[in-house]
């Protein structure tokens, strides 16, 4: 492990001098967002410059059980691809101390868009998880940040199930050399020339014992129903992959791309062993998703119920059919979902829109149809592409605050807190 040395140890062992287990509350004060107008929640910014803090995906634990601790990641740079040799530094931000800053480690597989796959582990108040490169290949690092010790898993993983044993994951490789931003520098694809191989596909960690087996192979899922606009050059992967909150299924993106670029998409579930393959959406649109149980997942998608827009629409995975659309012209088509707990309210955002590229996290209230506006983050132009920030709304344990990715004033990407614990009461 990378991340034990004495000045790390030493700075965690202040932490829980503080008091790890009793956190208390926390009473929001300091500077709000620039941009913030009186009537948006309070908000501030936990993270300072010269280097850039984010977190990454939104269906990832963020905040530990007290929802004290948030972890981060921190890079000297911005703008351009990672390469194999960029390193970035694994922390956590201490909200009852000043928003302290507290390294843990480091990692050399990471991207713009979900970092390192950094997350606590489900189930536990101290122990977080992340992927990095070790020689050849890629690994999985599991540190408990109380007493410091750490072991290496020698597979990465995505999803990590609810009783913190298992984990499933895709082929980075392939991701980074069909999808730039979502894969890891460092390792080729040893299928490239192959589009739909039968030795890469989503392997499931044990945790435990650090055993993987590939349990869908891409040649598998190429054969598996029918694939809208088929054609011989598509190019198969696997993405964004998700445990149900029972830990009896998980969902995967089955992807195809095409010669010119073009990426059309399936949402399908499977037990963890990757058994009972079920193809909830088929038509080949299919993108940002949440379980809203263990049955049902809300997924973005179109042509549904009339509706040739995107739209959100709540599936059944049991019965591999539609039920409705939700929050039709309300709720943003396209952001980043989350059911808070629950499931009275939908934590969402957009990506930026008008001239001042604004992106505005929301709440929506599922029985009245009512959306509250979290605030105004704009996001400056060269924030684009491969290296754009999303929101990425994360809601704490105690659905008392919300943690955003955006640029802020002159000190680039940061973390910023929004209270919303007055608004859901």
């Amino acid at each position: 492990m990378t991340n034990n040395s004495p000045s790390n140890v030493s700075s965690r062992r202040e932490f829980l001098q503080a008091g790890f287990a009793g956190a208390a509350a926390l009473a929001l004060g300091g500077a709000s967002h620039a941009f913030q107008d009186d009537h948006y929640p309070p908000t501030r910014v936990i993270t300072r410059g010269p280097r850039h803090h984010w977190f990454g995906y939104y269906d990832k634990l963020q905040f530990d059980p007290t929802s004290r601790f948030v972890l981060g990641m921190e890079v000297p740079f911005e703008h351009r691809s990672p390469t194999a040799d960029d390193v970035i530094r694994i922390g956590m931000v201490d909200l009852e101390d000043d928003d302290r800053w507290i390294e843990l480690g480091e990692s050399s597989s990471w991207n713009w868009q979900q970092g390192c796959m950094l997350q606590w582990l489900p189930g536990s108040a101290n122990t977080i998880l992340w992927n990095d490169r070790e020689g050849d290949r890629y690994v999985c690092r599991i540190l408990n940040v109380e007493t410091g010790d750490g072991r290496t898993v020698p597979h990465p993983i995505y999803s990590v199930s609810p009783d913190g044993k298992t984990a499933v994951t895709p082929d980075f490789s392939r991701i980074a050399a069909v999808r730039p931003g979502y894969g890891y520098a460092g390792l080729t694809d040893p299928y490239a020339d192959d589009l739909a191989p039968d030795e890469s596909g989503v392997w499931r960690v044990d945790l435990e014992s650090g055993r993987a087996e590939l349990i869908i192979s891409l040649a598998q899922i190429a054969e598996t129903g029918e694939i809208p606009n088929n054609q011989p050059d598509v190019k198969h992967y696997f993405n964004h992959l998700l445990f149900s909150p029972d830990g009896s299924r998980f969902i995967m993106l089955h992807r195809w791309r095409y010669p010119n670029g073009r990426r059309l998409t399936r949402l399908i579930t499977a037990n963890p062993d990757g058994s009972d393959i079920r193809v909830v959406i088929p038509n080949g649109y299919a993108s940002h998703f949440i379980w809203r149980d263990p049955r049902h997942i809300l997924s973005q998608s179109k042509d549904w119920l009339g509706n040739p827009e995107w739209g959100n629409f709540l599936f059944s995975d049991s019965e591999a059919g539609i039920i409705e659309e939700v929050g039709h012209g309300v709720l943003n088509g396209s952001g980043h979902l989350s059911y808070l707990p629950g499931n009275e309210w939908i934590l969402n955002d957009t990506y930026p829109q008008g001239p001042e590229r604004v992106q505005t996290p929301h709440l929506y209230h599922v029985e009245s149809g009512r959306r509250i506006d979290l605030g105004r983050f704009p996001s400056p132009p060269e924030y684009t592409g491969e290296w754009r920030v999303d929101t990425h709304p994360r809601f704490s344990p105690d659905a008392r605050y919300v943690c955003i990715d955006s640029p802020y004033q002159d000190e680039g990407r940061q973390l910023h807190l929004i209270e919303i614990g007055d608004l859901i009461g």
